[in-house]
């Protein structure tokens, strides 16, 4: 009796094709779904501002801010041993939540600006300063230094610089 090892190849080859396709969907899954999950922060972020609610936005802001530090984390973490799209494609989603929260930062400092609190209006812009320091963050710190700027000229200097 000859006994022929290409069907056991075959449906091994089967198998490991089944689970390398069922990987790669939770893959694409785990990121989809960070990206829903970005989004829904982003636009409650926005409804929270236009309903006055505040601390909700930047609740809802230092989540997205929190998904980047993780996203970061899995990057270094994943960058030797996964394949080199699934790291840049998570590299690319932690950019866009980092340059997301640094815009929020600044949308809430005009929003301050407009309800003339100009010391919270500083202390939002002043965050983008300080916390968003990489190199190719600086399009944010230099708008959030400008509005700094702008709110000098409009409300004058803060009120701890004068003598």
């Amino acid at each position: 009796m000859k006994i022929s090892i290409l069907p056991f190849i075959s449906r091994t080859a089967s198998v490991i094709l089944l689970f390398v396709f069922i990987l790669s969907g939770c893959a694409q899954d785990s990121y989809q779904r960070r990206a829903e999950v970005m989004k829904d922060h982003i636009e409650n972020f926005y409804n929270h501002l236009r309903a006055n609610r505040v601390e909700s936005a930047v609740h809802e802001n230092e989540q997205i801010e929190r998904m980047a530090d993780q996203m970061a984390n899995t990057v270094k973490k994943q960058g030797q041993l996964q394949g080199t799209s699934q790291v840049e494609r998570e590299f690319a989603l932690m950019k866009t939540a980092r340059g997301t929260a640094a815009e929020n930062w600044i949308a809430l400092g005009q929003y301050f600006a407009i309800k003339q609190h100009p010391e919270k209006a500083r202390a939002s812009y002043q965050r983008v300063v300080d916390t968003y320091t990489e190199p190719t963050e600086r399009a944010y710190r230099e708008h959030a230094a400008r509005a700094l700027k702008d709110l000098e000229v409009l409300s004058g200097p803060p009120s701890d610089s004068i003598p």
